[in-house]
């Protein structure tokens, strides 16, 4: 079965970092691309970064130049270093494929940047 385990969020203030980690299961991680999506009430999810499985990463306008995602192919996990945090960066941080292949959402991980 398929896992997606997302970790590392936390409370932080602005200008602080987080590092988050995704584990996940199965073997279709090393093939896929693999992407981190936040997601605020009332909004849709977004996808803020993506890394191809050669290790070429892609970044939404609104974190690139602070955020940094990575993969270990070996470990099967994927992270997203995230600097520079600011409040607009308040969301559920999940990780999936990208494009999205029907793969279930794990529980995602809070990350909350307030004074």
């Amino acid at each position: 079965q398929v896992q997606l385990v997302e970790s590392g969020g936390g409370l932080v203030q602005p200008g602080g970092s987080l590092r988050l980690s995704c584990a996940a299961s199965g073997s279709f991680f090393r093939i896929y691309t693999m992407g981190w999506y936040r997601q605020t009430p009332g909004k849709q999810r977004e996808l803020v970064a993506h890394i191809t499985s050669g290790g070429s990463s892609n970044y939404a306008d609104s974190v690139k130049g602070r955020f940094t995602i990575s993969r270990d192919n070996a470990k099967n996990t994927v992270s997203l270093q995230m600097n520079s945090l600011k409040s607009e960066d308040t969301a559920v941080y999940y990780c999936n494929t990208a494009p999205l292949r029907g793969i279930y959402w794990g529980q995602g991980t809070q990350v909350t940047v307030s004074s």
